[in-house]
């Protein structure tokens, strides 16, 4: 019997999107539906006797402290093609294969849409009005002939900026390693980091996380922005300095922000962004779309399969 575990159901949704049922009929699948402890011991001894765990993204971390205590742990399958929560080499060392899933999709880029258009047209906020009794109490601001501020111009980058020349928009762009020829064919304009912050009508993150990008949103970049300019993120939480975006939007600096990642996630129930009236957010759900965990669950299925089977695809961790 194998024993697999699927961690961060949150919805209940992992085994009515895919077909469970080609795995072996021995297979033992336990699913869990809330995140596991944060105290190491006691996580590793959530799942210490199951041989597959099944993770979604980066919501459960597998540094080497907590693999060296999973002995029986044979497969760690994980959606999408990386996950930098992942101890890859610590994996490799313990004989655990890990492998991925393909991608999303388009939702994180949709989702930045909505974020954007939520707080042009303060939809949020003329909801929560409409509750009490009240009747358009914001003016809304348009978005063509306004100018959109891409910082990070990859794969999400450019399909936001693609999305953006139908609503006749300027787009302008930075990052560490963009060019400007690069930038001209995704349809933006390359610009410095000091101009794409002092120019952006909407300011949109789409950066992956690491030790050089971590914080490159400070202070003084958010102190450059107009004070009728939008801050969005659906890219991850600790590229912004939280600190400095909370100072900015509490003192009204800018106009406000739509987030969906945080420096914390789940966000606590007392953290004060939930407090400010001048902020969309949304629970991380870029990636949360019925196509995508199709997409993600089918590729497990299929993933842990063909280890089962003994020859392991799409594997993240060879030598």
């Amino acid at each position: 019997m194998t024993k697999i575990a699927i961690l961060n159901d949150w919805q209940n949704v992992a085994l009515s999107s895919a077909d469970w049922t080609v795995l072996p009929a021995d297979a033992q699948i336990t699913v869990f539906n809330e995140a596991l402890p944060e105290d190491e011991p006691a996580r590793a001894k959530a799942i210490e006797d199951f041989e597959v765990v099944c993770l979604m993204r980066e919501r459960t971390a597998f540094p080497r402290s907590l693999l060296e205590r999973l002995p029986n742990l044979k497969l760690l399958n994980t959606t999408a093609m990386g996950n930098r929560t992942i101890d890859m080499a610590a994996a490799r060392e313990l004989g655990i294969t890990v492998c991925g899933t393909r991608g999303a999709g388009n939702g994180t880029a949709e989702l930045t849409w909505g974020l954007m258009i939520g707080l042009a047209r303060k939809i949020y906020v003329e909801r929560e009005a409409m509750k009490t009794g009240r009747w358009q109490t914001t003016l809304g601001d348009d978005l063509i002939g306004h100018t959109l501020g891409l910082l990070g111009l990859g794969n999400i980058g450019a399909r936001v900026a693609k999305v953006a020349k139908a609503f006749d928009m300027d787009v302008i762009a930075w990052s560490q390693n963009l060019t400007p020829e690069r930038a001209q064919e995704a349809g933006a304009r390359y610009v410095t980091k000091e101009q794409l912050f002092a120019e952006a009508d909407y300011l949109s993150l789409h950066l992956v996380l690491s030790d050089r990008t971590r914080g490159i949103v400070s202070a003084e970049d958010l102190a450059r922005m107009k004070p009728t300019a939008y801050v969005i993120n659906t890219s991850r939480g600790p590229l912004i300095d939280e600190a400095a975006l909370l100072d900015t939007l509490r003192n009204r600096r800018i106009a406000g922000a739509g987030l969906d990642t945080y420096e914390i996630e789940p966000l606590p129930a007392d953290h004060p962004l939930l407090g400010l009236d001048n902020v969309l957010l949304t629970p991380h759900l870029g990636f949360v779309t019925r196509d995508a965990y199709s997409r993600f669950y089918g590729d497990t299925v299929e993933n842990v399969a063909a280890f089962l089977n003994g020859e392991p695809i799409r594997v993240l961790n060879r030598d």
